[in-house]
């Protein structure tokens, strides 16, 4: 498989929390980094842990449409994968999660392949916030959809 569908299947696999598959597609060496709380995520097994145990357990979806990633929308109940590009062993995937609580996030995942398979990702997340007025007339307003 290529790198881009190898990228769409494995965001396909995280907005499902598809443990066995992110695990085929994943790099013995993989781990992810988390570097707003400072962690490494060190392996796969861990990974699931982390999810299994998600205090409010995490969602699982159903995705109703996976497309190419040439700026391509793929839309979930509690995830949304905005945009997949990128290109050869390095691939952002960008979009929204919605934890147990209603609470939105933004996130940002970069990808590294190596082998055809997925090495390392650094995930990044953030709330949402209302535009300081200081600089809200000299900015226009966008959506998720829009960036």
């Amino acid at each position: 498989m290529d790198s881009e569908e190898l990228v769409r299947r494995y965001a396909k696999a995280m907005a499902e929390n598809d443990f066995e598959t992110l695990s085929s597609l994943r790099h013995p060496d993989w781990h992810e980094d988390w570097p707003q709380s400072g962690e490494r995520v060190p392996s796969h097994a861990v990974y699931r842990q982390i999810h299994e145990n998600f205090p409010g357990g995490m969602p699982h979806v159903d995705v109703q449409q996976v497309q190419s990633a040439e700026d391509k929308w793929v839309v979930t109940p509690s995830m949304t994968i905005q945009r997949i590009r990128g290109s050869g062993d390095v691939w952002i995937i960008e979009g929204t999660n919605t934890y147990g609580g209603g609470e939105l996030y933004y996130f940002v995942h970069l990808t590294r392949l190596s082998d055809g398979r997925i090495l390392h990702g650094t995930a990044y997340f953030a709330e949402p916030f209302a535009v300081p007025a200081w600089r809200a007339a000299l900015t226009v307003p966008i959506t998720p959809e829009g960036s």
